[in-house]
């Protein structure tokens, strides 16, 4: 008997529209109003003027800084728009001086294609900077600037400027206002995880957000930590008071465990850690008042020492200033880190790998623009620049977002390029066009795309007055700018995925043999706790940033995004591991029987077992681990978990 036809799937693959849906996000108000002012007052007072031109090019300075400004705490705010415009002001004027210059633009958008690819391997504000960088140098040799050559730089430098005014104009009222919600935020998501105790699937979900949170909390709270570790009193506070978070969050694994065999923690647990939270963002301090149940149980005693401990640093007014740490050891001074950055970038294949993709992505755009005599613009090589950045999501798929985007922002351009008079008709139009920039950057890329397309298009048209004759070019050279990415960028560097996820998913599980080593050693160093809670702090940072990675391959073709989802399941099962450990450890350091020293080297010898077939293989082999032991003691779990990751078996990829 003939097998039923399968019914044809006429929707599209997911890891294609992923992408396409929006986040679902708050729109961030405050933004979309600074966003609206920054753009379209520089254009009001550069018609006011008779310069329509100059105000563009403020504009345009403008945007680079709206586009910039993603961080929360005011000092970082500085740092990431007033940085990259520096970076900025050095592009344009290196196009500007290249501008019609033929092989001599192309080679010098090449050369700074390359360094702008190295150096966005730093970290985030190094990110933008090599971005505005290259972005400003391809708008410089695109379009005619005015003369002399440091009036475009400078007039861009003044857009940034106003931006950071009108960012820091609530500095004054709200000085420590974003850090304090940042950490009144994790105490409540480390209360909602102890609501999901007991509940797999939506505790394993509430322990990423702690980490995303309790990760965001820091970096922000330790953005000057080099030279005024401990000195601002404000600061201290705070971070004392994420600190004292960590022997909560150490608890939490053992409260799970105990949520699982025996029931609910008591509703006073989370309400109390929200009572901390609201605390915290309110200042107050005094006297601790908490209603908990008696604990009976070594998971119940770690809870109720570690919140009894939160709940006295959390209303202390007077933390100890030279007693605060940030769980992951104080950094180096300033020059210390410039020199072992400067190195790292030097001798990084993967940096060299990146810097030399965009390059060759670059000068074939460029060359496209200035050496063939096709009709062409600086948007081919635009679009290259925005397509080709791996810290923002895979190339392939920010390429078929940008095309999506492009075409809804440039029906929109479309729009009022016909049926708005130029002129001050500019004005409002582009103070409604600038709002939707933060507000559809927060649901996407291809959002942003939609957003972004239309303001560069007005700003272009004020300079070089095309009108809508610009529209369909613009269209074109989008496409021909995505094509050279996917091609240039994409298929002609088949990185493998093994390479890129499963080595460092291996040096997780490698880590995680250290730390179960470490957490039941025979000799225990006086700071050993200490120690022990930077390297699980380390571990969930490195799992945070595999999961990136896995969040971008999953967005990819197959068989990268294929291999992707088979191996997600891994990067949880590594995630329990490490909260079995730590729930054992405390459930020892509050009277349960420690392990046999063999129970704890067979545990480690199978992470190691599993950390080396990551390395060897791209397809996941089931492994079926004996691990004998007590099964009433406190590693049982630890082995069940331990089991259930060497037992995950790939599918046939073929």
């Amino acid at each position: 008997m003939a097998r039923p036809a399968r019914p044809v799937r006429l929707s599209p693959p997911t890891w294609l529209t992923a992408g396409l849906r929006p986040a679902p996000t708050p729109i961030p108000w405050a933004a979309v109003v600074r966003a609206s002012v920054a753009l379209s007052a520089p254009l009001a007072v550069g018609l006011a003027a008779g310069q329509p031109a100059y105000g563009a090019l403020v504009s345009m300075g403008a945007l680079s800084g709206v586009i910039g400004d993603t961080a929360d705490a005011y000092r970082m705010r500085i740092y990431n728009i007033a940085v990259p415009q520096l970076f900025g002001a050095l592009g344009v004027t290196l196009g500007t001086l290249v501008f019609g210059h033929g092989w001599l633009a192309v080679a010098v958008l090449t050369l700074v294609a390359l360094v702008s690819g190295m150096i966005s391997s730093i970290g985030a504000v190094a990110s933008v900077s090599g971005l505005l960088l290259l972005l400003n140098c391809v708008v410089g040799a695109g379009l005619p600037m005015p003369d002399p050559w440091w009036k475009a730089p400078l007039l861009l430098g003044l857009g940034g400027l106003f931006v950071l005014l009108l960012t820091l104009l609530g500095w004054p009222l709200r000085r420590a206002a974003p850090e304090r919600a940042a950490v009144a935020a994790t105490y409540r998501a480390v209360a909602e995880l102890y609501e999901a105790t007991g509940t797999t699937t939506a505790y394993d979900e509430q322990r990423q957000a702690v980490t995303a949170s309790l990760n965001q909390s820091y970096d922000l709270l330790l953005a000057r930590r080099a030279r005024q570790h401990g000195r601002a009193p404000h600061q201290v506070r705070l971070l004392s008071q994420l600190n004292v978070l960590v022997p909560l969050l150490e608890a939490a694994p053992a409260a799970h465990l105990r949520a699982r065999l025996v029931g609910p923690l008591p509703a006073a647990i989370p309400a109390a850690v929200r009572e901390l939270a609201d605390a915290v963002e309110e200042g107050r301090t005094g006297t601790p008042v908490l209603d908990l149940p008696t604990p009976e149980r070594p998971a119940e005693k770690a809870v109720d020492h570690a919140l009894r401990h939160a709940a006295a640093v959390v209303h202390k007014a007077d933390p100890d200033p030279y007693n605060v740490d940030d769980r992951l050891g104080r950094p180096a001074a300033l020059r210390v880190r410039v020199r072992r950055v400067s190195r790292d970038v030097m001798l990084s294949e993967a940096s060299w790998r990146y810097g030399l993709r965009l390059a060759l992505c670059i000068g074939l755009a460029q060359a496209l623009v200035s050496l063939i005599a096709v009709p062409r613009s600086y948007w081919v090589a635009l679009t290259v620049t925005f397509v080709m950045k791996p810290d923002f999501g895979s190339v392939f798929s920010r390429a078929v977002l940008r095309a999506f985007g492009t075409v809804a922002g440039l029906v929109l351009a479309a729009l009022v390029l016909a049926e708005v008079p130029r002129g001050w008709w500019d004005v409002p139009v582009m103070m409604v066009l600038a709002a939707l920039i933060p507000a559809f950057s927060a649901k996407g890329y291809a959002f942003q795309t939609a957003a972004i397309t239309p303001v560069i298009l007005l700003l272009s048209d004020t300079l070089n007055q095309q009108g809508f004759d610009l529209v369909l070019p613009r269209l074109y050279d989008s496409l021909i700018g995505c094509a050279i990415a996917l091609v240039a960028g994409y298929l002609l560097w088949p990185e493998s995925w093994h390479t890129r996820i499963g080595d460092r998913l291996a040096d997780a599980v490698a880590d995680t043999a250290a730390y179960v080593e470490s957490a039941f050693a025979p000799t225990r160093p006086r700071n050993h706790a200490t120690e022990r809670h930077r390297a699980r702090r380390k571990l969930y940072r490195d799992l945070s940033t595999v999961r990136s990675e896995f969040q971008r391959a999953l967005t990819e073709p197959p068989p990268t995004g294929t291999r992707a989802a088979a191996w997600w399941p891994l990067v949880v099962a590594v995630e329990r591991i490490i909260d079995a450990t730590t729930a054992a450890r405390i459930r020892v350091d509050h009277g349960a029987p420690a392990p046999d020293a063999s129970e704890v080297a067979a545990v480690e010898r199978e992470l190691r077992g599993l950390s080396e077939g990551l390395r060897s293989s791209e397809t996941l082999v089931e492994v079926r681990a004996e691990l004998p032991g007590d099964e009433s003691g406190v590693l049982a779990p630890l082995r069940q978990e331990v089991r259930a990751a060497r037992a995950i078996a790939g599918p046939d990829l073929r």
